[in-house]
């Protein structure tokens, strides 16, 4: 096994000799563009990592990983659109710095160009890749559907918004795994398993990160603390709060969470007030420990060895604590 940042260097390498058509230069252009901006690349590693825990060869996961990088990009050009967000990783986004009609096209030919990297692989590797590839796109543009109409509903249950994020966000990350699993050639059992531990763990970092936009530091979190709170999205520390406040407090955080504020400040400082009246943040935080041993506890099930089990242990602890 490699390091997390080994890992990394090796996908980095890979992904600056990707080689997309270059004409017409408004259509590739964006896509070299959002594909070099600074990243994590945390989906791909994993694909990396996970090919490696089962068959010591993660080269041979090298375009798999390619093609969830580049799924994943897709996915933030067209969410950018949709948000009518200006910045990305501190860039420009791609329909600001080109224009929207541009962005739409590159971030369809993003999706057909990941697809087309899975031609690099043959028979049932290529069947389950693209099988695999094809339930994960259509259960993330589902999850996307889920949060644009969560926007215009008064109530959302808990239920609904962890449906909604592990389309959008967890089945990514389990489909990252269990695709490094398939290269590799492992058992159906451990490719499910794999899937099992990836998706929890997604559903886990997603209401961490929920948390961390309304509780975290500027510095360590990387984006302006509040950004949830006001652009009004009901995360599970608003849904949470609503069940548990009185009928005046629920009341006016449905308010609070209904106008737009000229006073951001304050109306962050009025939400975080609400939320602590019923120890939202301690509530939140037994819930992102919970999805953790959830994924945890899927690792007794692998067929692997003990030290590859703690690697994938410390690399979820790492994750969850920012450090990767």
């Amino acid at each position: 096994m490699l390091t997390v940042e080994e890992y990394r260097t090796g996908f980095l390498s890979y992904l600056e000799n990707f080689k997309s058509p270059t004409n017409p230069k408004n259509l590739y252009e964006p896509v070299s563009y959002i594909l070099g901006l600074k990243g994590k690349r945390i989906r791909p590693i994993l694909t990396l990592l996970t090919c490696d825990i089962f068959n010591d060869n993660h080269k041979s996961a090298l375009d798999a990983a390619l093609a969830v990088e580049v799924f994943h990009n897709f996915s933030l050009v067209h969410d950018d659109i949709m948000d009518e967000a200006p910045i990305r990783r501190g860039n420009q986004t791609v329909h600001k710095k080109w224009d929207l009609s541009t962005a739409i096209l590159s971030g369809d030919v993003m999706l057909i160009l990941a697809y087309q990297l899975f031609e690099n692989y043959s028979g049932n590797t290529f069947v389950s890749l693209a099988e695999l590839f094809s339930k994960t796109a259509i259960e993330v543009c589902e999850g996307q559907q889920m949060d644009i109409d969560f926007s215009k509903k008064v109530d959302v249950s808990a239920e609904e918004y962890l449906k909604m994020i592990e389309y959008k966000t967890a089945v990514l990350i389990g489909a990252s795994m269990k695709m490094g699993a398939i290269v590799a050639g492992a058992s159906e059992k451990d490719q499910n398993n794999i899937y099992e531990f990836g998706k929890n763990l997604g559903l886990a970092f997603q209401i961490q990160d929920d948390y961390l936009d309304t509780y975290g530091e500027e510095e360590k979190f990387g984006k302006k603390i509040g950004g949830d709170i006001l652009e009004n999205k009901k995360t599970l520390l608003f849904i949470r709060a609503k069940q548990l406040l009185n009928p005046s407090d629920s009341k006016n955080l449905t308010r609070l969470y209904s106008s737009k504020f000229t006073d951001d400040l304050n109306k962050i400082s009025e939400v975080r007030r609400l939320f602590e009246k019923c120890n939202i943040p301690e509530l939140i935080s037994a819930e992102i420990e919970n999805f953790t041993n959830i994924s945890l506890k899927t690792l007794d099930q692998l067929q692997i060895s003990h030290e590859k089990k703690d690697f994938l242990r410390d690399f979820a602890n790492s994750l969850m604590k920012r450090n990767i």
